[in-house]
């Protein structure tokens, strides 16, 4: 028996069989939210040890247990891992909720005023129609409409570091007895309303709330980021305009850019030159154009901006249309207190560049750690592997501040002791690659990438030794 506070005594918490390395002591920070029960708490370390070790199949749970396919569904591994994942009474939210306090304690991932909260949607195609949220809808992920899931995400993200901060799945009109006039049902783009408030209620800091053009075209969105005090630097579409009589001024972004004067680098107009600085040492000459026009100018309470590497020739996939709260230096009217921090074209330039880093957490998220791998039905359960999912990730970043001093050649290393406490090296260049787009900062991609790299061999070497001991 244990005494606890008050001398009450309570039942021994009895071990489990513990996770290889890092990952037994990042497991260690989250037991007391599964108390006394071991199940719970093995389900837990079992499961990210089967997200994070490379499979030649999808992280099914068939797959995070090692079993084969159909049959092996049946075998005790994995239907304990299919008992934790939908029927065990853990809290999915408590979860989270430790996995951001890790992450903010941690000097190597806190969160500050310099990065940016990115607002995004993902799609997972799922068949049939009785799990939670299908229904046939545009999958902005795969660029056409299927019958498929869809959550909105947040992500914090400056030039170091990046991580999930939380998600809700959206349900399709049809879920409701009422259809879209139900009060239950929400739009995706006040499911983003309500992350960016959790966020905000949270105290999370952020330069700006940063999303593409399906939110930046939403008065609403803009302006309950605007009540909650939140700087934002948002997409428009190209054809985006305003009211405006016919001949008299500019009325729409696309002509603001082409009557902006420009004739050549020696001959600018209207331009302003700017620098993007890359963390493999390479610069990239953009340009930006302040749109004083319609709705928007430096003197208003929303500014829109053009930035591109080609004035002249505006490249679809080069060139971005901005609208932003953040004042303009020069500003009085819109810099009082509580207003967000004044910005230059630079500035503004280079907190939307930071969005590019939700592609690239797509890439390891669902490719790497199995994000629409699940094969449950109940919002419980997706819910449930989506967290653990972000938990994996977090690990990375968790496990890469305490790495040995050399990762050149992480498979040689066969089972590192992992200090408890960062060693100073969460955000220091390593080799891998860089989200297209992202300047300046280390090679933050390269982190997670040789983090899980250097798990994967301590994996292997305490499964070998599992192994031999068996036998």
């Amino acid at each position: 028996m244990e005494e606890v506070p008050g001398g009450a005594a309570m039942t021994k918490r009895l071990p489990v069989n513990p996770a290889p390395g890092p990952l037994e002591h990042y497991a260690e920070r989250f037991d007391d939210l599964f108390g006394r029960a071991r199940a719970q708490r093995e389900g837990f370390r079992r499961y990210l040890e089967g997200l994070l070790l490379p499979a030649e199949r999808n992280k099914t749970l068939t797959a995070l247990a090692n079993t084969e396919p159909l049959a092996g569904a049946q075998r005790k591994e994995a239907q304990s891992l299919q008992w934790f994942l939908s029927e065990s009474g853990w809290d999915s939210q408590e979860v989270n909720e430790r996995r951001l306090e890790l992450l903010i304690e941690d000097p190597a991932t806190a969160p500050n005023e310099e990065g940016v909260l990115v607002i995004d949607e993902h799609g997972d195609r799922k068949w049939g129609k009785k799990t939670a949220h299908v229904g046939k809808q545009w999958l902005a992920n795969i660029g056409k409409t299927d019958n498929g899931v869809v959550s909105v995400s947040t992500l914090w993200a400056d030039e170091g570091v990046y991580w999930p901060h939380d998600f809700e799945p959206y349900t399709p009109a049809h879920h409701f007895q009422g259809g879209k006039n139900d009060p239950e049902f929400r739009t995706k783009l006040k499911i983003a309303r309500e992350l960016v408030m959790q966020a905000v209620e949270e105290g999370i800091p952020f330069r700006a709330v940063v999303a593409d053009s399906f939110y930046g075209e939403d008065e609403e969105f803009r302006w309950t980021l605007r009540d909650l005090g939140a700087g934002y630097v948002l997409a428009l579409k190209p054809s985006h305009s305003w009211w405006h009589r016919e001949g008299e001024e500019i009325g729409a972004l696309w002509e603001a850019a082409l009557g902006a004067g420009w004739e050549g680098p020696d001959s600018l107009g209207e331009w302003t030159r700017v620098e993007r600085r890359f963390s493999d040492g390479h610069i990239e000459e953009w340009w930006a154009l302040e749109v004083e026009a319609g709705p928007y100018g430096p003197e208003r309470a929303q500014r829109a901006l053009v930035a591109t590497t080609d004035p002249e020739k505006l490249p679809e996939r080069k060139t971005w249309y901005l609208v932003t709260n953040l004042p303009h230096p020069s500003s009085s009217e819109h810099s009082g207190e509580g207003d967000p921090a004044a910005a230059e074209l630079a500035e503004v330039v280079r907190l939307y560049g930071l969005r590019m880093w939700v592609e690239q957490s797509y890439k390891q998220v669902k490719h790497t750690l199995g994000w629409s791998d699940y094969q449950v039905r109940s919002d419980l359960a997706m819910r449930r592997h989506w967290q653990l999912v972000c938990c994996a990730f977090s690990l990375c970043w968790w496990a890469y501040g305490r790495l040995p001093a050399s990762l050149d050649e992480p498979a040689e290393t066969e089972n590192p002791t992992i200090p408890s406490e960062p060693t100073g090296r969460g955000k220091k260049a390593a080799p891998g690659i860089l989200a297209e787009g992202v300047e300046g900062g280390e090679r933050v991609a390269g982190a997670v990438d040789n983090a899980r790299a250097i798990l994967e061999s301590i994996y292997r070497s305490a499964a070998t030794q599992r192994v031999e001991s068996a036998a």
